[in-house]
């Protein structure tokens, strides 16, 4: 007998717990059939509800076909296939109403396609189909048999397995999105895997330089094999981009393409980053953390600033290269990875070994392939065309339409790049910024560049080029100190607006004003220092 409470709510406590078994499954809704046989199967096994079938329609129409069963062989589920205009599954689903058959022997609409009842007894087998809505329109049907006898309600039955059937909508409903949001995934994932074919591959490292040429020369050989590469060559002259060009020109381009800055973590969490860690292994190990070296299985591992590794670590890594295994922080495990290993350093490693800096044996195995990339000094024919790019890009980027001068492209081949194409680069893109005419002029160029190479002397540019090799270089501090002046200059000695040109704060280049001593010509002609007074001023 029911309780009041349970005659009230119109669901017995069995019911609920199997409500609840079934919404548990709600996180299995991406591997869709798994979740729907067992809920098949949950109803079978706690309400005794026996021969379940979920029918969806299929892609025609037309149709509906099993795509669940309890209590069905395989060779019955594939002759269950209904036309959605016959039988009881049909009538259902064209109605969106649920259908009991009390007798199965009995109903001429019981067409028993799957033939899982030709041995039943008459008068023992009831029959319930309940449909599936979504957004008030039918998509499927689910159908139950039970058991003939006077303590069975249908009214009860079709209520709960409607509310069942709403859940199974839910499934479908949640599915459905996870599906499109993961095919969408995968479509990006092409995308960005094209686009960075496209960025990274060596036919796109801008220039034609015959150092460059000799560079792109190594690449094509080294690229199809496995071969450790050391790519040396000064900060800022694209090493990270020869690493990537490598990557996506070898067998492992469909693979991870993983990079660590040995120099940008402290010894303690490196070790972690490059090897993982294991729950509980320090503090703060919350949970268990693959390492990169995992993350780049079957791909490549790219260790930038190599020559900043830790001593302590260099002699692990050396492991790892020569044997392909590792074990993770706070675990005895051994890991066995596939790795393509390439490394990159602005360091001199030869004298690093010779005193005792960096592992003799650690710097012969990464040094199977050298790369030296080429400064961007030894390569000015290439400063053009590089120029055209970055002025492309950082137009496009802040919806402007900006050129430079001849006068200013030659001033630019001229200058000596102590940051190399990483400096070049962010010089553009400064330039396009603060750019208030489509033309960028030798004005605007900062004034320790005009200064190094020579903009606006008398002379032919070689004339000029050579002069500059002969000067001795500035220093940054004189450099900076040149820039601010001229920067205050062309404002009128006004603070803010020369902060503003040098995106620097009012705070910021007060300081500067007051570090190198800087005084506005009037007030060297009157004999007064910088103490006694403000040397500019704060505003018009």
């Amino acid at each position: 007998m029911r309780s009041a409470r349970e005659l009230h709510c119109g669901v017995t406590g069995l019911e609920l717990d199997t409500l609840f078994e079934i919404s548990k499954l709600i996180g299995s809704a991406l591997e869709l059939d798994q979740a729907l046989h067992q809920v098949l199967y949950i109803l079978n096994k706690r309400l005794k509800m026996e021969r379940a079938t979920l029918m969806l329609l299929d892609e025609s129409g037309t149709h509906l076909n099993i795509r669940a069963s309890c209590g069905l062989t395989p060779e019955q589920e594939r002759r269950g296939i209904y036309r959605i205009s016959e039988g009881v599954c049909g009538k259902v689903f064209r109605s969106s109403a649920p259908f009991v058959v009390r007798d199965v022997n009995s109903e001429p609409l019981f067409l028993n396609k799957t033939k899982a009842r030709k041995n039943i007894k008459k008068g023992t087998i009831s029959f319930i189909g309940v449909p599936i809505v979504l957004n008030n329109q039918a998509v499927g049907v689910l159908t139950v048999d039970r058991l003939f006898g006077p303590d069975i309600s249908f009214e009860e039955d079709v209520r709960f397995l409607s509310v069942v059937a709403t859940l199974i909508g839910q499934f479908l409903v949640l599915h459905n999105a996870i599906r499109l949001h993961h095919a969408r995934l995968i479509e990006e994932n092409l995308d960005l895997k094209a686009e960075l074919k496209g960025k990274y591959s060596f036919s796109n490292v801008v220039g034609n330089s015959k150092a460059l040429r000799e560079v792109f020369t190594i690449i094509e050989r080294v690229a199809p094999s496995s071969a450790t590469v050391l790519i040396l060559g000064e900060s800022g002259t694209g090493k990270g981009l020869i690493a990537r060009a490598i990557h996506q020109a070898s067998a492992r381009s469909e693979g991870p393409f993983i990079k660590v800055n040995c120099a940008a973590l402290p010894e303690n969490l490196l070790e972690s980053e490059l090897f993982g860690h294991e729950r509980g292994a320090f503090t703060g190990a919350g949970r268990q953390r693959p390492g990169r070296f995992e993350l780049a299985h079957n791909g490549t591992l790219f260790l930038d600033e190599i020559g900043e590794l830790p001593l302590s670590l260099q002699s692990k890594l050396l492991r790892v290269i020569q044997e392909r295994e590792f074990e993770r922080l706070g675990s005895s495990r051994t890991i066995t990875v596939d790795v393509r290993l390439i490394a990159a350093t602005n360091r001199d490693l030869e004298k690093a070994v010779a005193a005792n800096e960096f592992r003799a044996d650690l710097y012969y195995r990464l040094n199977v392939v050298p790369i030296q990339v080429p400064p961007l000094r030894e390569r000015r024919e290439d400063i053009p065309p590089l120029v055209d790019k970055f002025l492309r890009e950082s137009n496009r980027r802040h919806g402007k339409e900006v050129f430079m001068s001849k006068e200013v492209l030659e001033t630019l081949v001229r200058y000596r790049w102590p940051g190399n194409v990483r400096e070049l680069e962010n010089l553009v893109e400064r330039l396009v910024i603060m750019a208030d005419t489509s033309e960028i002029g030798i004005e605007d160029l900062p004034l320790y560049i005009q200064l190094d190479s020579g903009a606006g002397g008398e002379g032919s540019g070689q004339e000029r080029a050579g002069a500059v090799e002969e000067r001795p270089r500035l220093t940054l501090r004189e450099m900076e100190k040149r820039e601010i002046e001229a920067a205050l200059a062309r404002n009128g000695w006004v603070q803010a607006r020369a902060a503003k040109e040098l995106g620097l704060t009012q705070r910021q280049i007060g300081y500067k004003i007051k570090k190198y001593g800087i005084t506005p010509p009037w007030r060297k002609r009157s004999g007064r220092g910088p103490e006694e007074g403000p040397c500019v001023r704060l505003q018009e």
